[in-house]
């Protein structure tokens, strides 16, 4: 009895442990505060289940810091036409989103502009975030 309780409780862990390691927009994310950040870009991390962006900008609080800005996964960033090399470090970008409901400077980025004018949804479909009408049929 007792090995079939260990054996039970095992599969219970793994199946709720890729839940856990996954969010909704919800959890994190204020759909109540929408932020634009223009900034220099430091760095970007291009990983799975999210990539990252991180940049230099002054927030809606007037103060300059390091922004990570949570973008789609990366099979999806590519499929819109987005690469790695797009985001070199010092390039200047605007990207739009939602303010993370810790009040951090962290953001789940939904568009991302840059200088010579090319836009892209850089957000993950289906994660409650709030539907960019502009945006819908991407």
């Amino acid at each position: 009895m007792k090995g079939r309780m260990s054996v039970g409780l095992l599969v219970l862990c793994a199946a709720v442990a890729p839940l856990l390691a996954h969010h909704s927009f919800s959890a994190e994310f204020d759909a109540n505060k929408p932020v634009t950040l223009r900034g220099k870009l430091t760095r970007v991390e291009w990983v799975n289940p999210h990539g990252w962006l991180y940049l230099d900008a002054v927030g809606p609080d007037g103060v300059m810091a390091n922004w990570a800005i949570e973008a789609g996964a990366p099979n999806g960033l590519l499929r819109r036409g987005l690469r790695k090399t797009d985001f070199p470090a010092g390039a200047e970008i605007v990207v739009k989103g939602f303010l993370a409901k810790n009040g951090g400077h962290k953001a789940n980025g939904t568009t991302v502009t840059f200088l010579d004018g090319r836009e892209f949804f850089m957000g993950s479909s289906g994660t409650g975030a709030p539907v960019d009408p502009t945006q819908s049929s991407r």
